[in-house]
């Protein structure tokens, strides 16, 4: 029998991290043919999308929503979605990860929940606001000067709290999410308050009443992932986090997401994000300085990588490589 995971395709933003800014913003065009895939496919990164032209629809988790720009979109880390018969696609497309999330850590809640309801159609009030804000980050973004990466993150957390209180009746979905959805919500919540401390996979499941066994199979479904690698991403990025913005000692570090001997941590860390935390914490200031284009790329484009695919690096300044 063929799995989600085999039928669903599950892209990654290649960021050789941490010499470039987990981040890109563009046009449809810029972005790459990825940006506008007709076929379902999973990102392990955000998306937001502002459509201010174009015919067709945008699948998401099984949502049909008609294009009648403009629209704002948001797209989270697990959700499959797609363009159905989409034609002269105008507008821009943000790109993230995780790690840019850094300085807003609760802004991956607020995107969870925009996840949830992650079609917008802003009035002719909002709609201008939103173009000029993505028009600045934009700008910023292709400029690059001193500490734009701090400018894009406090734009990008603009972005995600003015959306989050846009309102108005939404078409309704074809059907409920089902058990297996509220399960992984209510673990992904669970794991959102655990800010990357002591928690295991096991724990999770006796408080919200499942297996663990259940629990593995409901989020796999849902998201492409075993609980344990959601378990391990929020450890990761809450060390990266204090890493990057604190100065405690890898010892503290390790210690504050549930690592008691430092040395374990330390090969955990690497294992996840393949360089040591004293590696990430003296490369993390070059995310302020590198302003060339994270690669996009796609086995048969440069757009997006699919997981294990080889992965070409086009950027700005020097010409596609293979990793």
């Amino acid at each position: 029998m063929e799995t989600v995971e085999s039928a669903v395709p599950l892209h990654r933003l290649q960021v050789p991290a941490p010499q470039q800014l987990p981040f890109a913003i563009g046009s449809f065009d810029a972005v790459g043919p990825m940006s506008r895939a007709s076929f379902p496919h999973r990102h392990t990164f955000y998306e937001i999308v502002f459509v201010t032209g174009g015919r067709g629809a945008h699948i998401i988790d099984l949502s049909r929503w008609e294009l009648h720009p403009p629209h704002l979109c948001f797209v989270v880390p697990g959700q499959v979605h797609y363009w159905e018969n989409a034609t002269d696609l105008h507008g821009r497309v943000i790109l993230f990860t995780e790690d840019f999330l850094l300085d807003h850590p609760g802004d991956r809640a607020l995107l969870r929940a925009l996840g949830e309801r992650p079609w917008f159609s802003p009035g002719p009030q909002d709609a201008p606001a939103f173009a000029h804000l993505i028009a600045d980050m934009e700008r910023e973004y292709r400029a690059g000067l001193a500490d734009f990466a701090s400018v894009l993150r406090a734009c990008l957390h603009v972005l995600i709290v003015r959306a989050s209180r846009l309102t108005g009746p939404l078409p309704a979905r074809p059907g409920p999410v089902g058990r297996p959805g509220a399960v992984t919500q209510e673990f992904v919540t669970l794991l959102s308050r655990t800010a990357g401390g002591e928690i295991s996979v096991g724990a999770c499941a006796r408080q919200l009443g499942v297996t663990v066994g259940y629990l593995n199979e409901a989020v796999k479904q849902s998201t492409g992932r075993t609980p344990g690698q959601l378990v391990r991403q929020v450890r990761t990025h809450e060390a990266k986090r204090l890493l990057a913005r604190t100065d405690l000692t890898v010892r503290q570090v390790a210690s504050a997401v549930g690592f008691a001997d430092p040395a374990y941590f330390c090969r955990f860390f690497r294992r996840e994000t393949g360089i040591s935390p004293g590696e990430f914490r003296r490369g993390s200031g070059a995310m302020h300085h590198d302003h060339r284009i994270p690669s996009l790329a796609h086995p048969s484009d440069p757009g997006l990588v699919s997981e294990g695919s080889p992965a070409a690096h086009p950027d700005t300044s020097t010409p596609p490589r293979t990793a």
